[in-house]
């Protein structure tokens, strides 16, 4: 088959997964994807991805195992150890720094894995804010397209080997051994910090609102246009001083303009806020205009009607911390007008009611960075209650010039937000009940990339192990078939050998004497019914054992020597009469005749006893 047709054929293999069972890997790198389909492929002797395709169909329980090796799991607690020493010491601290005390910290984990990204991530917090505030502030949703590996997160039952890069104070602190000495479960009241939860990067929509996102080694495993859609997503998640980290791979952001470097060597990059050109230059519009008064009162006209018109109260402040500029929206909400322009801002309620203010200008002056506070909750000069996101950001050109702070009114948001979050707390407590307590399969190891010639060779060994089998299954049938015919060889002396056996018993219940046979260890084979009938005892209770054990009505221990004697050839047959009393009591002379049994060789195997019983005459 020519590559052309390899391709389509692949192509088409793709489609039918998309189709079937909604995996949709074209955004993926092919060489990747298709070395990860031979792998699998080379497991089921399957060389053509068209006959791949029909195997697929006919077993469907083969798009697990394909699954498997395709979405590959590797992970482990504090991978690249430099990274997160670096979001312990110096990125975290900042994130947290700059929310306010009330403030959720919102992580999103791509491509979790089997769960330890987010547990290393859960760890640093709860020593970084303890664990009471880490439950009450911190969400970290983790997310991966794989449910297999999804579920093992959940539980967070990791065996020994997984836990020696682990220092052993968080072992001992973080972790509870199992029954099993080798199994370790993580802390259950921090595991639901994380949200664990199934997502496609290329069709589904991204978390938002993140101070943080986590996607390390993932997006390598894509073509470049498929990157460039996933950080589109990435940028739309994240707030505007929020974080991004990539793995030690993956340096592709360069060639946007989405994000910029954070810090190179630990690959974290920040958001790219390009300075809006107006807004840069609006300092020497004014002044080129300021000989010309009326084109300024009509750029401040301008400017004062688009700020009446925002949805959002706004209030900007100079340098100083005096009352610069209200829309109307801020004039009606905290009871503001135009006289209070100029003031100081600690003279007015708004600098304490509803949050201080204060404060938390003073820290976006020092930091640099925005800070927004959600969820204020605020009483309107009407009495009704409102809730307010409330935004405060340093205003700069060479130097600070002021501080714009926006309200935006979010009751509806709240209303709804507060809903859904009873209904997550419900879901979340029924998850939490139907999570599996099924031990984790160990970890996936990374990946070794065979090379040609170790494939090639795989495959002709597979293919010699395949003639083997076909060999050894001729083999077995051929086996097989002589089995039969053995089988129907002594069926048929089975049977003869029950007629004999029948003919041989109706010999014996035909004869009016006794016949008793032993063998050369004196042990009987043969006691007829004449004999059962003479002594009281069934063959069931006499067969195998010594004829000299018996304790019957003939004298045994006189049968002794002319059974020797017979059985040393010195004489064929003998005779002998003794005294006897038979199984009724009554006294009898037993005429004992004995004679050797002859085997096929002309030896002696045994003796033939025959006994006739006569009555004594008194």
């Amino acid at each position: 088959m020519n590559q052309n047709q390899s391709d389509e054929n692949f192509e088409e293999l793709l489609d039918f997964l998309k189709t079937n069972r909604g995996f949709d890997f074209t955004g993926y790198k092919r060489s990747n994807l298709k070395r990860r389909v031979l792998k699998q492929m080379s497991s089921r002797a399957v060389e053509t991805f068209s006959h791949y395709l029909d195997y697929l169909k006919i077993h469907p329980e083969e798009f697990s195992f394909l699954f498997n090796t395709i979405l590959i799991n590797v992970t482990s607690f504090f991978r690249d150890p430099d990274t997160w020493d670096f979001l312990q010491s110096d990125v975290l601290p900042k994130i947290i720094q700059a929310k306010a005390p009330n403030q959720n910290l919102r992580i999103w984990i791509a491509g979790c894995a089997t769960g330890e990204e987010p547990y290393s991530l859960v760890m640093i917090l709860a020593e970084l804010l303890g664990l009471e505030e880490l439950r009450n502030r911190v969400k970290i949703y983790a997310t991966d397209i794989d449910e297999d590996a999804l579920n093992k997160a959940r539980c967070g039952i990791y065996e020994q080997k997984a836990l020696d890069s682990l220092a052993e104070n968080l072992q001992e602190k973080y972790f509870q051994q199992q029954h099993s000495q080798n199994r370790y479960t993580f802390c259950s009241e921090l595991r639901r910090v994380v949200i664990f939860g199934r997502h496609n990067l290329l069709i589904d929509p991204p978390i938002s609102r993140l101070d943080l996102l986590i996607c390390r080694n993932t997006l390598m495993y894509f073509n470049s246009s498929t990157q460039q859609d996933i950080l589109k997503k990435f940028y739309f998640g994240l707030n505007n001083n929020g974080i991004l980290v990539l793995g030690r791979a993956e340096m592709i952001l360069n060639k946007n303009n989405l994000f910029v470097p954070f810090d190179v060597t630990h690959h974290l990059f920040s958001k790219n806020e390009p300075t809006n050109p107006l807004n840069r230059n609006l300092s020497s519009i004014i002044k080129e205009s300021a000989q010309n008064n009326q084109y300024l009162l009509d750029v401040f006209r301008l400017m004062k009607i688009s700020l009446d018109q925002l949805s959002s109260a706004l209030i900007i402040l100079d340098s100083k911390n005096n009352l610069l500029l209200i829309n109307k929206l801020a004039q009606s909400m905290f009871g503001l007008n135009l006289n209070n322009i100029g003031q100081p801002l600690k003279d007015l309620e708004i600098s304490y009611r509803p949050l201080e203010l204060r404060s938390l200008i003073e820290q976006v002056s020092n930091t640099g960075y925005p800070l927004k506070i959600n969820k204020i909750s605020h009483n309107l000069p009407d009495g009704t209650l409102c809730y307010l996101d409330v935004q405060i950001s340093s205003i700069k050109e060479t130097e600070l010039l002021g501080t714009s702070i926006s309200f935006g009114d979010m009751s509806a948001y709240y209303l709804l937000q507060s809903e859904l979050e009873s209904t997550k707390r419900d879901l979340h407590q029924v998850s939490e009940n139907l999570q599996s307590s099924h031990e984790e399969l160990e970890t996936t190891n990374e990946e070794l990339q065979s090379t040609n010639e170790e494939l090639e060779t795989t495959n002709e060994e597979l293919q010699s192990t395949n003639e083997e089998l076909e060999t050894i299954n001729e083999e077995l049938k051929s086996t097989n078939d002589e089995l039969q015919s053995i089988n129907n060889v002594l069926r048929i002396n089975s049977k003869e050998l029950d007629q004999s056996n029948l003919f041989l018993n109706s010999i014996l219940s035909s004869l009016k004497i006794g016949v008793i046979v032993i063998d050369l260890q004196f042990t009987i084979m043969i006691w007829s019914k004449k004999a059962e009938d003479l002594w009281g005892l069934k063959l069931e209770e006499v067969k195998s054992k010594s004829l000299f054990s018996l304790d019957i009505g003939l004298p045994i221990e006189r049968l002794r020597e002319p059974i020797l004697n017979c059985l040393n050839q010195s004489d064929q047959t003998g005779q002998i009469i003794l005294e006897s009393i038979n199984r009724r009591g009554q006294s009898i002379l037993c005429d004992v005749s004995l004679n050797c049994l002859i085997g096929k060789d002309k030896e002696n195997i045994g003796i033939i006893i025959l006994m006739k019983d006569e009555p004594i005459h008194i």
